[in-house]
């Protein structure tokens, strides 16, 4: 019996490895984001572009609690970087509808002021390889290059790994000047 448990174990990690291994490969640190652009619940066209110049936290969510804990992260990401250089956004990137995407941010243990995007017909999904790997959060410089990525929201992708990144950006451009 202890040879199974032990089996068992061995098997899940070596399983919870290989998505984590999977889910890194989708897009490597350095590469351009790939750009898009979309509709705010609020109704006005937000791209990625729309932010050259700026630090942006991208989040990429589904209707699910850990989207919702992770949505909730990305709001005190936001209230943290608010009068930096820093843009935080949301995409519903599994093509969920306005009404269930405005009901779901309505259960949110917190107000969402950061843009939050529906993306019907799921083009991030399909450009970040999002779907299996979900909450994704990004951290894209100011160049538009991918400088960091985590899936979930354990304390990987907790507000303060998230800020820590994005300050590490903003040094870094002050540095520059």
């Amino acid at each position: 019996m202890t040879r199974m448990i032990v089996a068992l174990g061995a098997l899940l990690t070596l399983v919870a490895t290989t998505q984590l291994v999977l889910a890194e490969g989708l897009f490597k640190v350095g590469e351009k984001a790939p750009s898009f652009a979309l509709t705010a619940i609020t109704g006005e066209t937000v791209g990625l572009d729309t932010y050259k110049g700026r630090v942006v936290v991208l989040g990429l969510f589904h209707i699910c609690e850990p989207c919702m804990v992770q949505g909730a992260a990305l709001q005190t990401v936001s209230e943290m970087t608010k009068g930096k250089d820093v843009a935080v956004l949301g995409v519903n990137s599994s093509g969920d509808s306005k009404k269930d995407v405005g009901e779901f941010l309505s259960a949110f243990p917190v107000k969402i002021t950061y843009s939050y995007l529906l993306d019907p017909s799921k083009v991030t999904d399909k450009l970040y390889g999002g779907g299996k790997f979900i909450p994704n959060v990004y951290v894209i410089d100011q160049q538009g290059v991918i400088r960091w990525q985590r899936v979930g929201n354990m304390d990987l992708a907790g507000e303060k790994a998230i800020v820590a990144e994005v300050e590490k950006l903003l040094a870094g451009a002050k540095n520059k000047m």
